[in-house]
């Protein structure tokens, strides 16, 4: 009887702790989050506050994970369907092929899919947010992907998805016959960073190991700056020749961290894929949405994501003209957009440690080449010519295409696609697309 008491009272202090912890911004809520790891809170959840206990995403996570386990545990293939063409603003004709299984999950929405591709050779290689993998040779005359075995769940799975819907594989590479997969990972308990595995590329079962992993991660809950976010992670991938490869990364939302030289946060790392060796080529960045490695002139484009307004392209040189500094790019320090909320008296803090400014050589960083105000939720960039480029946009559903002239954007064209355009790709005259909102692959022959 003194036990069932015991623990009435403490429901009843939970309960009101929690009660008041809303109506002071959930502010005392993190704190007391902040005294508890996530074995802790889940047994609050599950046992003090069962009604919480599997919430609506987490019910809605494991369903479509199920799916997309169960079908990837079938190895049936991924079957392709046709959806009618859409005739674009520039003339070109956008093909669209729906993948009609295996993609269940997204990156920010739960449904429909997200996913990511590449090509090895003329075989197109696809890849679901959470890991199934597939390859076509030529999905245009309905050849569906046939899937290739993986152990990506050895790495990241139902465990740390449903902690956060955006928790997810980050990008594929195909590389010098191996192949390359990001995503984010549980460095601890509730503690994350990007990670990068590897494998020799193989079209029937591929067994992945580690190839960079940080040392250093950023908390869900015990952070500097009281502020965590899965998607600003990075995760792109490039090679730039047969020993290295370049990631992006991001600060999760601690800011601070893509200042610090000795974070590998908020960066760009050019990692020896033979020892997994690194170094920091390029500071300052926020989230890194594309990279692409223009071999002829050897730099790297990348763009990000800005925060209210903001996104960027940058230029960055693979090879630093100062071996004692690197190139920064000015997160958290300038951007061209507005922290979320404007200058209310809440952020007053943010905008004193983070204040954004609007120039960047003003400060000592580098410009971009290109700002978008306001943010079109930019993503994936090719070369497609000597010195003709396209990228990708997620909010804007479009793409832009530009010429680059002694490091200066021209001739920036808009031609809207009407969907998320999470990847892309260019392979033989054609632009490749991953739509995410169908999902679907989408092809624009530049030749017509």
């Amino acid at each position: 009887m003194k036990l069932k008491k015991i623990i009435i009272i403490l429901i009843i202090l939970v309960i009101s702790f929690l009660t008041i912890s809303k109506l002071i911004e959930k502010k005392a809520h993190l704190y007391f989050e902040d005294l508890l790891n996530s074995s802790q809170r889940n047994f609050i959840k599950k046992y003090l506050l069962p009604y919480k206990y599997i919430s609506k995403q987490e019910q809605v996570i494991n369903h479509y994970f199920s799916m997309e386990s169960a079908f990837k545990a079938s190895n049936k293939d991924i079957i392709v369907g046709k959806i009618r063409d859409e005739k674009l603003s520039n003339n070109k004709i956008l093909k669209r092929y729906n993948l009609v299984n295996g993609f269940y999950l997204g990156m920010n929405k739960v449904f429909p899919g997200s996913g990511f591709i590449d090509f090895d050779n003329e075989n197109l290689i696809i890849l679901s947010s959470r890991g199934v993998l597939g390859y076509s040779n030529d999905f245009e005359n309905q050849l569906n992907f046939k899937q290739i075995r993986n152990n990506i769940d050895k790495f990241i799975n139902i465990k740390q998805f449903i902690k956060h819907n955006s928790f997810s594989l980050k990008d594929l590479l195909i590389h010098e016959n191996k192949i390359y997969v990001s995503y984010s990972e549980e460095i601890k308990d509730d503690c994350w960073n990007t990670s990068i595995i590897m494998a020799d590329m193989n079209y029937k079962s591929i067994d992945f190991n580690t190839l960079f992993s940080a040392d250093e991660c950023v908390h869900q809950f015990k952070n500097k700056d009281r502020a965590f976010h899965p998607h600003p992670a990075g995760g792109r991938i490039v090679g730039i020749d047969s020993d290295h490869v370049v990631l992006t990364t991001g600060p999760y939302r601690s800011r601070f961290l893509a200042q610090d030289e000795k974070s590998v946060n908020g960066k760009l790392i050019k990692i020896n894929v033979k020892n997994s060796n690194y170094e920091i080529i390029s500071m300052g960045h926020r989230n890194p949405q594309g990279l692409y490695y223009d071999k002829e002139k050897n730099f790297l484009i990348e763009t990000e994501h800005g925060p209210q307004g903001g996104d960027e392209i940058n230029l960055i040189q693979i090879n630093r003209p100062d071996k004692n500094k690197i190139p920064n790019y000015g997160w958290a320090i300038v951007s061209a957009g507005e922290h979320y909320g404007g200058k209310i008296p809440k952020n007053k803090e943010k905008y004193e440690k983070y204040p954004l400014y609007k120039s960047h050589t003003e400060y000592g960083f580098i410009e971009p080449l290109k700002s978008f105000v306001p943010s079109i939720g930019i993503s994936e960039v090719s070369k497609i010519d000597e010195n003709q480029y396209v990228v990708s946009s997620l909010k804007d559903q479009s793409l832009y295409f530009f010429e680059l002239n002694d490091n200066k954007i021209e001739s920036l064209e808009r031609v809207k696609v009407f969907e998320r355009v999470r990847d892309l790709k260019f392979h033989n005259n054609k632009i490749y697309l991953f739509l995410e909102e169908t999902p679907s692959l989408g092809i624009i022959n530049l030749n017509f």
